[in-house]
């Protein structure tokens, strides 16, 4: 399948229990990315993605905006790897 962009951001913040998961479920309909969200046990939310560099950093950006209010810090490691994910899901 061949090298693709990866990326794991992890979100912290009040982003627990006020729906940011689901928001980010949502605004990943409308981006060419596949991966995951899921709550952390130490209150953070990870998300793990796969895509172009270019559709990665707009999703990433429509999340920080869409999420402002409840987001405090956004930590971005990427790299490239072979393609893991089909579609995008909460787990």
């Amino acid at each position: 399948m061949g090298s693709v962009h990866h990326e794991i951001v992890q979100f912290s913040g009040r982003v627990q229990g006020v729906g940011f998961r689901f928001a980010v479920l949502q605004l990943a309909k409308e981006y060419d990315i596949s991966g995951f969200v899921e709550n952390l046990p130490d209150g953070r939310v990870l998300l793990d993605l796969e895509g172009s560099p270019k559709e990665a950093a707009a999703f990433i950006k429509a999340i920080e905006e869409r999420m402002h209010g409840f987001i405090r810090l956004t930590e971005r490691t990427n790299f490239q790897r072979e393609a893991l994910y089909v579609g995008f899901e909460i787990r």
